[in-house]
C-alpha cells in the first residue's frame, strides 16, 4: 500500500516528457500517413518561392469562407482565417533554408572544365556539400523583364551538379592538417556545370558550351545571371530512416517542417473568435533582413488588412491594440541530442527526439543575449492548451549555456508587442544537407498548432 502511494504521489508531482511512439492516444498509422504527405512537401519545395507557389495552390483547394491569404514579393505568404475579435492566433515559420546560392557572374572555365562560382548561404558545415548530388533551383530576370524558372537535377533523367572534393591521397597540407573550419574555403566550392567544348572553339570552349544550352534551353544570356537567384540544394528525396521507419531524413526540415505543420493546422482548424494567421517569411537563416524577413513591414500589411476586413480604420491605435491582444508560436525547430555528442547538451533541459513538440522559452546565447524570453504567464497557457489537447510536448534549449546557441524570428516578432514563444519539433543534424526528424514529433507539431488556433 504504501509504495502504490509513493507511485501516485511521485505520478502526481514529477514532470517527464514521454517518448511519443509509447502513447496510445494517435494510430501509427494516422501518424505514417500524415508523414508521406509531409515528404510529397518537402520534395516540391526546396526554396521560398516553390514553398509560397505550393501553399497558394493547396489554400485554392482547401480554402474556408472567411479565407484570404495574402503574398509579399513571391517569398512570403499569410493564410488569414478572419475572426472577430481584436488580435489574433499567428503560428509564424520560417521557409529559407541553409543552401548554397549561385553568384551574380557565376560561370568560368578552369582545366577545361566550366563551373559555377558560389556563395554559401547561412549556417552550414561547408564540409558537408561536397561531392553529393546538388540540383539547381530559382528564377532569372532576363533583360526584357521576362522571368524564367530553373529546376534542373530532381528528375530521374536529369543532370546532377557537384562540388567536386580533394582526394584523400593529396589532402595532407591543404585540407588534413588544417582545423575544419579552415580546411574548407568558400570560394573552392565551386560546382561543376559541363565538360564537353563547343565545336571549332579554341579559348574557353566548354564555357561557351555550357552558355549555348542555356540560350536553347531557357533563352538566357550570361549577362540574365546578374539578374537571377538561384540556389543550390541537395538533389535526394526524402527518405524514411531506421527498420522501422520512424525517422525522416530530407533537406530543409529547418523549418518547413513547421511550415507544413502550421499549414495543414490551419485548413483543418475549427473557426476562433479571434483571426487565425499562418505566417510563413524569408531571410531567418541569414538575420531575417530584408524586405522579405521578420524585420520587414510585412506584419503590418497583414495587420492593416486584417483590420479593413473587419471594417476598422487601421489607425496607429488600433494597430497596436490589435497587436497587444495577438498570441504568436514562432515555429521553429530545436536541435534534439545526438547519441554521439550528448556532451553539448544538458540532458535535464535538452529536447529529445520522439518525445513530441518542443516548447522553448527562450533561445540566443551566452546570458540569454538576442533573445526572446516567454513571459511565465504565457509559458502557462501554452501548457495548459496543449494538455488539454492531449499534445505529446517537451520543454528544452539549444544545448549548454556557455556550448553556442542560435536565434529565431520570435524576438523580432516580440518586438510588436505580441506575447511570443517558440515552439516546434527537435530534429538530429539540423542545417546538414539531409536532416532527421521523427514523424512522431511531426504529428505532434501539427496538433500542437492546430490547438494554438482553436484556443
Amino acid at each position: 500500500m504504501a509504495k502504490k502511494k509513493t507511485e501516485e504521489l511521485k505520478k502526481k508531482l514529477s514532470y517527464e516528457n514521454k517518448n511519443g511512439w509509447k502513447l496510445k492516444e494517435t494510430s501509427k498509422d494516422k501518424v505514417f500517413d500524415f508523414a508521406e504527405t509531409y515528404k510529397d512537401f518537402l520534395q516540391t519545395c526546396k526554396t521560398e518561392r516553390e514553398t509560397v507557389e505550393y501553399v497558394k495552390r493547396e489554400f485554392d483547394k482547401r480554402k474556408k469562407k472567411q479565407d484570404f491569404f495574402i503574398i509579399n514579393r513571391g517569398k512570403n505568404i499569410a493564410l488569414v482565417r478572419l475572426g472577430k475579435k481584436s488580435g489574433m492566433k499567428l503560428v509564424a515559420s520560417h521557409i529559407d533554408a541553409p543552401r548554397i546560392d549561385i553568384k551574380q557572374n557565376p560561370l568560368f572555365e578552369e582545366t577545361e572544365i566550366a563551373l559555377f562560382h558560389t556563395h554559401y548561404y547561412g549556417g552550414i558545415k561547408k564540409y558537408q556539400w561536397f561531392n553529393i548530388p546538388l540540383a539547381i533551383h530559382g528564377v532569372v530576370i532576363k533583360s526584357n523583364g521576362e522571368k524564367v524558372d530553373i529546376n534542373v537535377g530532381e528528375k530521374d533523367n536529369d543532370p546532377i551538379f557537384v562540388i567536386p572534393d580533394l582526394l584523400p591521397h593529396l589532402s595532407h597540407k591543404l585540407v588534413d592538417d588544417k582545423k575544419v573550419k579552415d580546411a574548407f574555403e568558400a570560394e573552392k566550392m565551386n560546382l561543376i556545370v559541363g565538360s564537353i567544348p563547343f565545336d571549332d572553339e579554341e579559348k574557353e570552349a566548354v564555357k561557351l558550351q555550357v552558355l549555348s544550352i542555356l540560350n536553347e534551353t531557357y533563352g538566357i544570356t550570361e549577362e540574365d545571371f546578374i539578374s537571377a537567384e538561384l540556389e543550390i540544394v541537395p538533389a535526394m528525396q526524402p527518405r524514411d530512416v531506421g527498420f522501422d521507419r520512424g525517422f525522416i531524413a530530407a533537406y530543409g526540415q529547418d523549418d518547413r517542417i513547421c511550415a507544413f505543420c502550421s499549414k495543414e493546422a490551419f485548413f483543418d482548424a475549427k473557426k476562433n473568435s479571434k483571426t487565425v494567421v499562418a505566417l510563413m517569411i524569408d531571410k531567418e537563416e541569414i538575420g531575417s533582413d530584408g524586405n522579405t524577413g521578420a524585420k520587414s513591414r510585412f506584419l503590418m500589411d497583414i495587420v492593416i488588412e486584417i483590420l479593413k476586413a473587419q471594417n476598422i480604420d487601421a489607425t496607429l491605435e488600433n494597430v497596436s491594440e490589435f497587436l497587444k491582444n495577438s498570441e504568436v508560436l514562432s515555429a521553429d525547430v530545436n536541435g534534439a541530442v545526438n547519441p554521439m555528442y550528448k556532451e553539448v547538451h544538458e540532458k535535464d533541459n535538452a529536447s529529445y527526439i520522439n518525445h513530441g513538440v518542443v516548447m522553448t522559452k527562450f533561445t540566443g546565447h551566452g546570458g540569454k543575449y538576442m533573445a526572446n524570453d516567454a513571459s511565465a504567464e504565457f509559458v502557462g497557457k501554452i501548457r495548459k492548451i496543449f494538455n488539454d489537447a492531449n499534445v505529446n510536448w517537451q520543454t528544452g534549449e539549444l544545448g549548454k549555456v556557455d556550448e553556442g546557441g542560435g536565434g529565431t524570428i520570435a524576438k523580432y516578432l516580440a518586438s510588436w508587442n505580441m506575447e511570443v514563444i517558440d515552439c516546434g519539433p527537435a530534429l538530429i543534424s539540423m542545417h546538414s544537407p539531409y536532416e532527421i526528424s521523427s514523424k512522431t514529433d511531426l504529428y505532434e507539431t501539427y496538433k500542437a498548432y492546430k490547438a494554438f488556433f482553436e484556443d
